[in-house]
């Protein structure tokens, strides 16, 4: 993992994060999406803040897992369709541009550390790439899990092979092509959440893993982690699926169906 300058990277604490939050204690980096009044979806900065933050805990031997969540009712909306468009919000980051292009599946896949996500908001489109990309999922009930893409003229390209690696081929294309909302025990009979608790438990229930996890050994963990990617290895796939999504948003029908979404009415598909 080497999008940045390891000098940079060492130096975490001198960047202003505008899109994410983050501490270090006990072992465990709790990286936080930070983005509520915009349904923390990912723009650019957001994702280059989140790859730089998770280059320093690859390099940190003193972090030994990454615990996920988010500010707001949302946990992640997917991909900006504003910055997909080009509309660039300002912001305050001073976080240095990555020197290649973040494939955000390979970013969890080519973190050799137990990831975990405490699921406390909704989850849509992009924002899959995020759950699907930690080792163990712990979530409330009543959450909305949806893939709303193809209402939009667009497929979640990358999206189906992060969930391929997690749930049956046929309910991964069923749900991409009919792009409805999942319910949080349909996605646990599914694998796709590990564990479904109360909300007053959630806490208690991930320090509790937390603590599990890391009175392991990390040198066994962080070279169990790389053998599995290398033998389930998604790096290839994922660059072909983000070329087959910079195609598919230039077709007429992302087009439409982006501005449709943006002006609240049905889309009409030539």
């Amino acid at each position: 993992m080497k999008y940045f300058n390891e000098n940079d990277v060492k130096n975490i604490k001198s960047y202003n994060f505008d899109f994410i939050e983050f501490e270090e204690s006990n072992y465990v980096f709790t990286l936080t999406l930070d983005r509520p009044k915009k349904k923390n979806a990912l723009n650019p900065q957001m994702i280059n803040e989140i790859a730089f933050a998770f280059q320093y805990v690859s390099t940190k031997d003193s972090i030994r897992a990454l615990l996920l969540k988010s500010n707001g009712n949302i946990f992640c909306s997917g991909l900006d369709l504003k910055a997909i468009n080009g509309e660039i919000e300002k912001n305050n980051s001073t976080v240095p541009k990555a020197n290649s292009k973040i494939l955000i599946g390979e970013l969890f896949n080519k973190l050799y550390k137990p990831k975990i996500c405490q699921l406390e908001g909704d989850v849509y489109a992009g924002g899959f790439l995020l759950i699907a990309g930690c080792n163990y999922v712990v979530s409330i009930d009543g959450l909305k899990l949806g893939l709303p893409e193809t209402k939009r003229g667009i497929f979640p390209m990358q999206v189906m092979e992060s969930l391929s690696k997690i749930i049956s081929s046929r309910n991964v294309i069923d749900w991409c092509i009919r792009g409805y909302n999942l319910d949080v025990k349909t996605a646990y009979s599914w694998g796709l959440i590990s564990k479904i608790v109360d909300q007053f438990k959630i806490e208690s229930f991930v320090s509790n893993w937390l603590n599990e996890v890391v009175s392991n050994s990390p040198i066994a963990i962080q070279y169990g982690l790389e053998a599995f990617d290398k033998i389930n290895s998604s790096e290839s796939n994922h660059k072909y699926l983000l070329e087959m999504l910079e195609l598919v948003l230039k077709s007429d029908d992302a087009i439409e169906g982006i501005a449709a979404f943006k002006e609240k009415r049905n889309p009409n598909w030539k």
